[in-house]
């Protein structure tokens, strides 16, 4: 037996659970992995902001904002790649992470002078700094800033909407948005169409003026002085100050059955260029007719309106004028347009057509013809009225493809016809005969006044004497008294007539002096008629503008 035989036989057992030497690795992990999250969670969110100038911002002093509270600092100012921008590092405040989303905008707030006014004043003192407008998103840590200070923010409550028009005009970023008179919004930018002829206005419709905005609202420019000169005189317009120096905008939404649009953010207004262009497209119909006028249409321009009694039913397309070779004669045809749905057919049971309506007054005497808008401008316009006794004179051009209204001559025309009239009428007086009947009214009247009335007075006395005592010799006894009787009646007459007599030759008497004026009125209407002769010759249009004033006269 050996020595070992004393010793026993090992056991070998197997351990389920790890080694406790394991538990000091294990422990060493965990705090080292806690201490990185810690240093993880209390480190402050960084992001990058990219600008185009880093003007007015410092690092180390430029402050980060949001409603005037200080929430971070520009750490670091950096060229971009390629030195076309500038990098901001910023550092946030902790716990503020929520701000660093995809739809987070900034941008730098320094003074600015524009002519819209001033703005910004108190970083004169305090230094620029950056201003944030949290938004939506996913978690972002770099961001593009805005070079111009945006006109909304996430918490300016309404709606955003779009316009198109043919003309910008002077609308602008910032042009202010009217309702009633009323501040409803601005205008926020604009871009070019597609088609490079329209352009679309981006515009924000502020709480509550959002809400009366419905599919059948209309909006209209009124940027500026709206300056119309047109038949009834000239017509300035203009919605506000500020619209007259930066553009502006109107809308309304006319009573109607229509509903609140869910979402008018997807629709695309129509931007009027004036108020009275929306009622011109209100009405869709449209009839053309020809009109021919003989005289001056001088006044009379495309766009000039059509009025029935005073109420507008249409408006000139355009103006033309032809020769006629065969009978060496001028005419003017004026295409005009006539909107039907303007009158209202009252008789529902048998509603005629437009142009059978037409008809029906054009046999009832319906005539056009031109009338003078404003004395100011000069302007014309086309009267439509009822003449029942108004000739029918019509060209009937089978060569125009429009229908015809008939004309007559307008009352500006028609008086420069009666005073052509009378000129030619007038020419045709001899003047010459009615001066020397005036000379010859004058002459009797000088002798009636200068003859010697006395002698002849005397030799009728003495005739009338001699003639009475023929009659005496030539009586009988029997008629004696009879005849003394009627002597003494002579004689009694021929006494009235010497004192007659007597009275004219006074030299104050009445007769002698309304004869004497009589003959100076007339001595003054012939020189009032020869210098109306001699006017009407140089000046025959003096009739109706005056007559001018020569430099001899003056």
């Amino acid at each position: 037996m050996s020595d070992f035989d004393d010793f026993d036989s090992p056991s070998v057992k197997t351990r389920n659970w790890p080694s406790t030497v394991w538990l000091i690795p294990l422990v060493t992990a965990l705090v080292g992995g806690w201490l990185i999250v810690r240093t993880l969670t209390d480190q402050a969110p960084v992001a990058t902001i990219q600008f185009q100038t880093a003007e007015g911002i410092v690092a180390g002093k430029t402050k980060i904002k949001y409603k005037n509270v200080d929430i971070g600092i520009v750490d670091e100012v950096a060229f971009a790649e390629g030195f076309s921008n500038v990098i901001l590092t910023v550092t946030f405040n902790q716990g503020l992470e929520g701000f660093l989303r995809r739809n987070s905008r900034f941008w730098v707030v320094r003074p600015q002078l524009s002519v819209r006014g001033v703005s910004a004043l108190g970083t004169l003192i305090s230094g620029s700094y950056i201003e944030i407008d949290p938004g939506p998103g996913v978690p972002q840590s770099h961001f593009v800033g805005l070079e111009e200070i945006p006109l909304i923010t996430t918490d300016d409550a309404g709606t955003q909407i779009t316009l198109i028009t043919n003309d910008l005009g002077s609308i602008g970023r910032g042009s202010q948005i009217y309702y009633q008179g009323l501040l409803a919004g601005e205008a926020l930018g604009y871009e070019l169409g597609g088609d490079a002829q329209s352009v679309f206005i981006h515009a924000f419709i502020r709480d509550p003026y959002d809400q009366l905005v419905k599919g059948n609202s209309r909006f209209w420019n009124v940027s500026g002085i709206d300056v119309s000169m047109g038949a009834d005189g000239v017509d300035v317009k203009t919605a506000s100050v500020t619209s007259l120096l930066f553009g502006g905008i109107a809308f309304d939404t006319p009573d109607s059955l229509e509903t609140t649009v869910a979402d008018v953010g997807d629709l695309i207004f129509t931007l009027h260029p004036r108020y009275s262009s929306i009622e011109d497209q209100s009405y869709a119909r449209k009839i053309q007719f020809v009109m021919y006028f003989t005289g001056s249409v001088r006044g009379l321009n495309p766009g000039a309106p059509l009025e029935f009694r005073g109420i507008r039913i249409g408006k000139v397309l355009d103006i033309r004028m032809e020769f006629d070779a065969d009978t060496t004669t001028f005419r003017i045809p004026v295409l005009v347009e006539v909107e039907p749905d303007r009158i209202i057919n009252r008789d529902a049971e048998n509603p005629l057509s437009p142009e059978a309506t037409l008809q029906t007054l054009v046999d009832k005497g319906l005539r056009g013809r031109l009338q003078s808008g404003s004395l100011l401008t000069g302007k014309l316009f086309i009267e439509f009225n009822i003449y029942p006794d108004a000739p029918l004179n019509m060209v009937a051009d089978a060569s125009m493809a429009y229908p015809e209204l008939p004309t007559i001559a307008g009352a500006f025309e028609a008086i420069t016809q009666s005073i052509g009239e009378f000129v030619e009428k007038f020419q045709t007086i001899d003047i010459e005969e009615i001066g020397n009947s005036i000379e010859n009214i004058l002459g009797g009247a000088d002798k009636l006044v200068n003859k010697d009335i006395n002698e002849e007075a005397v030799t009728d006395l003495q005739a009338s004497i001699r003639a009475l005592s023929n009659v005496l010799q030539n009586v009988d006894e029997g008629d004696l008294d009879t005849t003394i009787v009627a002597a003494r009646n002579v004689l009694i007459n021929l006494q009235e007539t010497l004192k007659m007599i007597n009275d004219v030759l006074e030299p104050h008497s009445p007769l002698q002096h309304n004869v004497i004026k009589v003959t100076d009125e007339l001595e003054e209407m012939a020189r009032s008629v020869r210098l109306l002769i001699e006017t009407l010759e140089r000046q025959p249009n003096s009739i109706i503008f005056g007559r001018k004033v020569t430099e001899d006269e003056q």
